[in-house]
């Protein structure tokens, strides 16, 4: 296997400017123009660190259309995966993993609760909807321990579908277990923002949620984060190559359609009739507001803000549902199929509606140029969920899609098919690539040993 790539943990502070103004301050995607100097007598800029990211999908999937058939670079996607193709060498499919401790082992009911909180942390979730919750530390965790020292965000998390800790949720397990994938220890769930606007305000404002006077006083102005700093932008402008100042002007753009999304989406909540509670910021589309997460996601590691996040698109037992692509009925009631035909298709549209989603993440993140790579290439991210058929609760031979290169120590563009009697845990892929991301890790949760074959 290829040495660590987490190679260099001052980059952000060797290759980084921070932009300031009006008590914000706003990093910048690496350019090359300030670190020159720097590295005139080794003639080679340091490598880029490797992210992580873990996105969850919910439910299950109808796996006679998701899974491929053949193994190895030769593979052929199943129908829902076909919307992948064009990034089929950016990641491989893995199939043959399993999560015993999503199974009751004893508990009786919850499977979705146990399928959320096993999946990162690959610890049994101690059955209680009181207070005394007693779960394990996450892989994500683990590496923003190391990790985390070299950015402004340890790790970042998000969702769609925000964060309760407290609670009865699915058959006496706590909401704490069914709404965090993130967890810090054993009792302790890191919260994830589901508001666009507070997680932008994490990222690129001020403090560590965007509050205080500082951020009110911008709020007034009607200051956006690039007016904040608009002077700085505009002295730094002079200071940069003319590559860099097209790497810049792309850069703006991104982080201004951000905002101007979220500013949109602010206005519609506020033309909705009385009483409807919704909170500002958040996209009445879900799809769009999958997508300017995802977006936020990238910016993070392009201005390497943070370089550990996770992503829960929806918890499992969601009962949305998606009129958007011809399924009105709520996701976790057709989960339960019975092998219906029908039931079965909806299941499979609503899988290719996620896939979807994957590919616009996919094709932001290798939009983003980073040395001679893409912000892709430096990246490990991992897609899936704790359910493979959810009409029988399985937790075995899980729907899992590894994407990036891993600076360089992924090999993508395969299917990796596991022997399924083996049953791999979950965890030892997280191992694996805890060692490629530079974060020393004897064990996470229930893992036997490190998956090399990624």
């Amino acid at each position: 296997m290829t040495a660590s790539p987490q190679r260099n943990p001052n980059f952000m502070s060797s290759r980084r400017h921070i932009l300031r103004g009006l008590g914000t301050f706003m990093a910048l995607p690496a350019l090359e123009s300030l670190g020159f100097r720097a590295f005139a007598a080794t003639k080679a800029p340091p490598a880029a660190p490797t992210r992580m990211a873990f996105l969850y999908v919910p439910n299950g999937v109808n796996v006679a259309k998701w899974f491929p058939t053949g193994t190895g670079r030769s593979y052929e996607f199943g129908p829902s995966m076909k919307v992948l193709e064009p990034y089929r060498n950016d990641f491989s499919i893995i199939s043959g993993l399993c999560h015993d401790k999503g199974r009751s082992n004893g508990d009786g009911g919850g499977d979705h609760a146990r399928a959320t909180a096993s999946f990162l942390t690959g610890v049994q979730a101690r059955k209680t909807a009181g207070a005394d919750i007693s779960l394990g530390v996450s892989v994500d965790q683990i590496a923003a321990e190391q990790i985390g020292r070299y950015t402004k965000l340890p790790s970042l998390e998000l969702s769609t579908d925000g964060q309760r800790s407290a609670g009865r949720c699915d058959s006496g397990y706590s909401c704490a277990y069914q709404f965090n994938l993130s967890w810090r220890n054993e009792t302790m769930p890191m919260a994830p923002e589901m508001d666009p606007r507070l997680a932008f305000e994490r990222v690129f404002g001020v403090g560590s949620n965007g509050t205080g006077p500082d951020a009110e006083r911008r709020k007034v102005l009607q200051k956006s984060i690039l007016d904040a700093v608009l002077a700085d932008a505009n002295r730094l402008q002079q200071r940069v190559s003319s590559q860099d100042k097209a790497k810049l002007d792309e850069y703006f753009t991104a982080v201004r359609d951000i905002e101007q999304r979220i500013e949109r989406a602010e206005k519609m909540t506020k033309s909705l009739p009385a009483g409807t509670e919704v909170p500002g910021g958040i996209p009445q589309s879900y799809r769009e507001h999958i997508e300017v997460m995802f977006d936020l996601l990238a910016l993070s590691f392009q201005t390497d803000s943070t370089r550990v996040a996770t992503f829960m698109l929806a918890h499992d037992g969601s009962n949305r549902s998606f009129p958007e692509v011809g399924v009105p009925e709520n996701h976790h009631g057709i989960s339960h199929h019975q092998r219906d035909p029908a039931k079965l298709e909806k299941i499979a549209k609503i899988d290719e509606f996620y896939l979807r989603q994957l590919g616009y993440f996919l094709n932001k993140m290798k939009s983003i140029k980073e040395g001679t790579g893409t912000l892709l290439d430096n990246s490990m991210i991992v897609w899936g969920g704790g359910l493979s058929d959810p009409d029988r609760h399985d937790h075995s031979n899980l729907p899992i899609i590894l994407a990036g290169g891993g600076g360089g120590s992924l090999n993508p563009g395969q299917h990796i098919a596991l022997n399924p009697v083996e049953e791999t845990p979950m965890t030892n892929l997280y191992l694996g690539l805890l060692e490629r991301a530079g974060v020393k890790a004897e064990r996470v949760g229930d893992s036997t040993g490190v998956l090399n074959a990624i």
